[in-house]
């Protein structure tokens, strides 16, 4: 048991229109979709969100059904391998998106872990077609011109997705060039280094393992501190107006 829970405390932090949720809250439980898994569900529509995100672990080799009907589903896998139904194996660091009905199942090697993002599709037009790739053979972008904040973007720049999913890098001292208010929510999970987020008024220390739900129009700031670089995965609802049917 950890020092924290010890005492019957934890850093989580669940408000009416943001998250903080930290592992030493997480309650690990078994679902029947993912056989022979472990997840901790950190974001649901249970707190107002429009997206479910969780941590997804096992001990044995396991298979995950395909999401049901109308949902669409992001994996981003951390530790272990996972292996798509046409052969692609993923490897740390390498993503996968799957539109409803289409993409199938997962195959996940023992040992496995990910970050898994599902949300039901709000389509414009034909659906897109699965997607997978590996972070390292993406190019990051200054943000606003600011080579010490670099965004990689793991999903094509088409009207057609109607997620967005980014990979934050931020240089000791950075930060966002602004505090943040607009319509679109975020779920988020912190990878590496550290630093403070701002959520409305309320300022959290954060780190790598820490997950964060922003609902929409929540003020949001995010400044990197230590001597390392500060890495997130973010996503967001986008290509999509705000009074667009859900």
């Amino acid at each position: 048991m950890n020092h924290l829970a010890a005492f019957g405390a934890t850093r989580s932090d669940i408000k009416p229109r943001h998250a903080l949720l930290t592992p030493e809250s997480h309650e690990w439980i078994t679902q029947p979709d993912w056989p022979g898994a472990e997840l901790a569900w950190l974001i649901s529509p249970d707190l107002g969100a429009q997206l479910a995100m969780g941590i997804v672990r096992c001990a044995e080799a396991y298979e995950a059904q395909p999401p049901a009907k109308g949902i669409a589903r992001f994996l981003f896998c951390l530790e272990g391998h996972a292996r798509l139904t046409d052969g692609t194996v993923l490897s740390p660091e390498d993503f996968c998106f799957q539109p409803p009905g289409l993409g199938g199942g997962l195959h996940f090697t023992a040992g496995a872990k990910a970050v898994v993002f599902e949300w039901r599709f709000l389509p414009r037009g034909p659906l897109p077609n699965p997607v997978h790739g590996s972070l390292k053979k993406i190019a990051g972008r200054p943000l606003r011109g600011d080579d010490r904040l670099v965004v990689q973007k793991m999903l094509p720049e088409d009207s057609s997705f109607d997620f967005e999913f980014n990979i934050m890098n931020f240089q000791p001292g950075a930060s966002l060039a602004y505090v943040e208010t607009h319509f679109m929510e975020h779920g988020l999970l912190m990878l590496d280094g550290g630093g403070v987020y701002r959520l409305d008024r309320d300022w959290y220390p954060v780190t790598a393992g820490d997950a964060i739900w922003m609902g929409p129009h929540v003020p949001q700031w995010f400044g990197a501190l230590g001597r390392s670089p500060a890495r997130y995965l973010i996503c967001k609802n986008y290509n999509r107006s705000p009074l667009s049917p859900r």
